[in-house]
């Protein structure tokens, strides 16, 4: 209306402080759990399995995520059980993760790299060897053409194809006909 009350146009100026309807963020890679690596944009699977290789539960992260950061929320994750024992690689070796394995009652079997200062201790090495089924599991995973190439844009999108897939292995794994 006009000021002297005869409807009409009337001119506003756009208030910059006011969030407008239909704007979006930022595009792009932004929490997509996509980082460039050597090889280029990929994404880490942090998988939880049981000694059996049966896939528990997973978490993505960046190509260029370092693994050791990762150790406690791949430990949190998962149904709610009590693991004896964290197998691990040794992109997860650090002091500060056998810390956080053994103050929740896990015992961890990490290898030392070579760096390490306390390399000369005692490893299971008969232990770690069936660290072999959670590579033949995340083997297993990656027969999934989906999950192999990362065809999805979204982080959401790929947990699901990744779960889908855990699903179809685990009743698989318990089918015997």
């Amino acid at each position: 209306m006009q000021p002297d009350g005869a409807p009409g146009p009337v001119l506003r100026q756009h208030d910059s402080t006011r969030p407008r309807l239909g704007r979006r963020g930022k595009r792009g890679q932004h929490r997509q759990a996509l980082g460039r690596s050597r090889g280029g944009f990929s994404t880490k699977i942090h998988l939880k399995t049981d000694l059996d290789g049966n896939p528990l539960d997973f978490h993505l992260t960046g190509g260029e995520v370092s693994d050791s950061t990762q150790f406690e929320t791949s430990l949190d994750i998962g149904p709610d059980i009590r693991p004896r024992i964290a197998m691990t690689d040794k992109g997860y070796d650090s002091q500060a993760n056998r810390a956080a394995a053994l103050a929740r009652g896990i015992t961890p079997v990490i290898p030392r790299r070579e760096n390490s200062k306390q390399r000369g201790r005692f490893f299971p090495k008969r232990l770690y060897k069936l660290r072999a089924r959670i590579e033949q599991t995340i083997g297993k995973l990656k027969r999934f053409k989906r999950v192999a190439m990362r065809c999805e844009k979204t982080d959401i999108s790929y947990s699901a194809i990744i779960s889908f897939a855990c699903g179809l292995m685990l009743v698989k794994s318990v089918h015997t006909a």
